[in-house]
């Protein structure tokens, strides 16, 4: 019996809670993972699992060998990375999970620089508007805005960027235009709503001081593309991430508002399991992506518009065409979701 295979194969089912997941991310027929383990528990003469029609459970021994073959794992991985690192390209599959708008327009136009970089990895990339479960889902890595709160993973900021808070013309000519934040109990805004129903407000910054408005609504979205529309159409004030509404500030769709009161910096993060070790493969695309960002003034906070913005500008949809698919980047904690 090979017992480095049979320790991943043990790890991955204890990691994915199922051997069936396990076989999928792992790449081998359900029956191999079964069968590696049955002999694993026979080889040791104890029973590492405690098997349920719903869920799997760890015994005591079963727990003292995870952690072991846990740390081995990890050293033998760090080990040989060291040496291929440096003499060999890194290779193969890599997953990825990032919000739509963050896929759509900046890592995908870039792509081609990356695969002239590192032409043997192949990239799996993800949009989406949900927690992940990066272990069970199989995913190597993540793309996630806001204040990160989960614990089980390792987390490397990346970026960060800054909303704006601005209204279409239409809008403002029939409203009139807040000067103060104060005004704002006169006025309308596109609400956004989490996956659990909670309304984000709009948040502000000035001199030290943050406050977070509640506006009154008579729309509410739980997608960043739509609500960037809903801004566009007069139907209230927005406040999305700066990237995205650039092209309707510079075709005068929509316009800044209390540009004395900015939206404070969300920080983009790139994050894994804390129990595994960074792989070759993960840590050159979390360097590009990084490089990436700090070439775009956008994706550091400011708000000058160099290549970055006119690439966003030249690439995007005039005002009112329909929007793309969902742009929604969220942290483990659905109370720090961001609207991007």
């Amino acid at each position: 019996m090979d017992k480095l295979h049979a320790m991943r194969v043990f790890v991955r089912v204890v990691e994915t809670n199922s051997f069936t997941r396990a076989a999928e991310t792992l790449g081998l027929p359900r029956a191999s993972v079964t069968t590696t383990i049955q002999n694993l528990e026979a080889a040791l003469g104890t029973r590492l699992l405690q098997r349920t029609t719903r869920k799997l459970n760890l015994t005591l021994d079963g727990a003292a060998y995870l952690e072991g073959a846990t740390r081995i794992l990890s050293d033998l991985e760090e080990v040989e990375s060291s040496f291929t690192s440096t003499r060999k390209a890194p290779r193969g599959r890599l997953r990825v999970d990032m919000s739509g708008s963050i896929g759509r327009l900046l890592l995908i136009p870039a792509l081609p620089e990356f695969h002239a970089k590192y032409p043997d990895i192949e990239i799996m990339i993800g949009l989406s508007d949900r927690p992940i479960d990066l272990i069970q889902e199989g995913v190597d890595c993540v793309l996630r805005a806001g204040d990160l709160q989960d614990s089980s993973l390792i987390g490397r900021r990346v970026g960060a960027f800054r909303p704006i808070t601005c209204a279409s013309p239409d809008y403002l000519a029939r409203h009139g235009l807040p000067t103060t934040l104060e005004d704002l109990e006169r006025h309308t805004a596109v609400n956004y709503f989490t996956r659990t129903g909670k309304l984000y407000g709009l948040h502000f910054e000035r001199d030290g001081e943050s406050l977070e408005v509640a506006m009154k609504g008579k729309v509410s979205v739980n997608d960043a593309d739509a609500y960037v529309t809903c801004g566009v159409e007069g139907l209230g004030i927005v406040q999305p991430a700066r990237f995205m509404a650039l092209p309707h500030l510079r075709d005068g769709a929509l316009i800044e508002i209390l540009s004395d009161w900015r939206p404070p910096l969300v920080p983009i993060s790139a994050l894994y399991p804390h129990n595994r070790h960074l792989s070759p493969k993960v840590r050159v695309f979390v360097d590009w992506v990084a490089e990436l960002f700090e070439r775009c003034p956008l994706m550091q906070g400011e708000d000058i518009l160099p290549d970055c913005g006119e690439k966003l500008g030249k690439r995007a949809k005039p005002a009112r065409k329909a929007a793309a698919p969902p742009n929604v980047l969220e942290d483990a904690a659905d109370s720090n979701l961001c609207v991007v």
